[in-house]
């Protein structure tokens, strides 16, 4: 029945949940709970109200609620999202399928570890933030010696998720890594020659097939796809000018 909540009419919203928990709940299997869903619930509000009222023990990751720490990512209805921007009535559907993200160790419920993500972040160079490209004439208050800014990457692991190759090849550096080697070349933060030799091997650049489903979910438009092939078209010319160097 439908009702009316805080922000307008509610309808009931069925969700089907993986749950997982070695030892517990092994091996994963999908649990239903019913919530009323007005037009501004997201998935993160309708997983907190399960957990608060129908199930303490599930597992899921959340922070900052609007799409600004990454740490919600999860699939619904089988495409990788922020949880805390996904609202349920805009699946147009009266049942939502909540899953793990794809292409990561799955650790318990909606939980993923991060472990791989991060490991092929690193050696890309990538810094939580960097010198402001804004504004250079501007005058820094007493005590400030630089401006910066944040990167858009969140790290939300979303867009290894939804990559063909990442979930079939845990070696591949993935589509944030590659981006951000990208990032570190263009601004000068990483040498050309270190960068390339990080990215050109099989599991590196050349292992993307260029799917662009990193592009097209990707929750801070970072376009990963889009600086992959961009990498390549300069690791091309790199190698092309250091051959002709060589004759």
């Amino acid at each position: 029945m439908n009702q009316h909540g805080r922000f307008g009419p509610t309808r009931p919203i069925t969700l089907k949940i993986l749950r997982y928990k070695p030892g517990f709940i092994d091996p994963p299997r999908y649990d239903t709970f019913q919530v009323q869903a007005d037009p501004l619930m997201t998935v993160l509000d309708a997983l907190e109200e399960i957990k608060a009222t129908a199930d303490s023990t599930l597992l899921y990751r959340h922070s900052c609620h609007h799409a600004s720490c990454g740490t919600c990512g999860m699939k619904v209805n089988g495409r990788e999202q922020l949880a805390c921007v996904a609202r349920l009535v805009d699946e147009g559907t009266d049942e939502v399928v909540v899953e793990p993200l794809g292409s990561a160790p799955l650790v318990a419920d909606l939980v993923v570890d991060m472990t791989p993500f991060a490991l092929h972040m690193a050696p890309s160079g990538m810094a939580l933030v960097r010198d402001s490209e804004f504004m250079p004439e501007a005058e820094r208050p007493a005590g400030v010696e630089r401006y910066t800014r944040y990167e858009d990457c969140i790290e939300c692991n979303i867009c290894l998720s939804a990559c063909p190759v990442a979930n079939t090849n845990p070696g591949f550096i993935g589509p944030a890594g590659l981006a951000a080697a990208y990032r570190a070349l263009v601004t000068g933060e990483r040498p050309a020659a270190e960068v390339f030799a990080y990215v050109d091997h099989d599991d590196g650049v050349w292992r993307c097939h260029s799917a662009m489903e990193c592009s097209a979910v990707c929750p801070s438009d970072v376009q990963p796809g889009h600086k992959i092939m961009a990498l390549r078209r300069e690791l091309v010319a790199y190698k092309v000018k250091r051959f002709f160097k060589r004759g």
